[in-house]
């Protein structure tokens, strides 16, 4: 493993000490709105300090793009995209799909990405030109040859609003999972075909996904079939996402 992902995932794992603390007591958290169906809880700013105090012994002149921190400005030619619990609202209301998610982008390119679901000890790691890992085991993107055989992964937000009704016939399954990083990670080692979301989304909802997707031999465009990228003064990625084998 890359010493820089070693960096990265005992940041991860230090996040996910904090988020496994209070997994039974989150009728006592603070909780604050941030908008419709998007909260914050003291477990997201506790977690996320516990991964920017690793990052910041390590690397201190790196700068950092992070969910409730926003920038902490560096060396902007190497920049961390953290979100410190992808999946709050899962989390709130004790369904277990989470993840922390963190990235390293080297002059706007994912180089390298840990994402971690401490509930379930599931550890997608990746580094450029290294590959993509579940566990230290090396996987890569499923094949298929027809999307009558593939199961997407998609939002179940986006499903309860019957967003993917017209696409459903399209797929062997879609599949609604909570957590965006760990739609992408599972898509990353062949766990799942597809990856797609219909909605926008922010730099540290999908930059550690992108990179693991990348190193699993698969590619990440926008619904209108156009490449991505990271860290160009916007953090929301639109109109919306597909990922898979390339």
């Amino acid at each position: 493993m890359h010493p820089t992902v070693n960096i990265a995932v005992r940041a991860a794992r230090a996040a996910g000490d904090v988020i496994l603390r209070y997994h039974n007591q989150v009728d006592l958290l603070t909780i604050e709105n941030k908008s419709i169906n998007d909260f914050v809880s003291e477990v997201d700013k506790t977690a996320e300090k516990a991964i920017i105090n690793e990052i910041k012994k390590a690397f201190p002149k790196h700068s950092i793009l992070a969910e409730e921190s926003g920038e902490i400005l560096g060396d902007n030619n190497f920049q961390w995209i953290i979100d410190p619990l992808d999946g709050t609202t899962n989390y709130l209301h004790g369904f277990p799909q989470y993840a922390v998610s963190i990235a390293l982008l080297e002059n706007q390119i994912p180089t390298h990405a840990v994402i971690y679901d401490p509930f379930k000890e599931e550890l997608f790691t990746a580094s450029k030109g290294e590959g993509a890992y579940l566990n230290n085991i090396r996987s890569h993107c499923s094949i298929k040859a027809s999307t009558k055989e593939m199961v997407i992964l998609n939002s179940r937000s986006e499903t309860r609003r019957g967003l993917w009704e017209p696409y459903k016939e399209n797929f062997k399954e879609l599949r609604p999972i909570g957590s965006v990083a760990y739609k992408m990670g599972l898509t990353a080692i062949g766990k799942a075909d597809i990856f797609a979301t219909l909605r926008p989304k922010n730099e540290w909802d999908i930059c550690a996904g992108a990179c693991l997707i990348n190193e699993g031999g698969g590619k990440v465009i926008n619904i209108n079939g156009k490449e991505i990228s990271f860290n160009n003064q916007k953090t929301l990625i639109e109109p919306g996402l597909i990922a898979g084998y390339n």
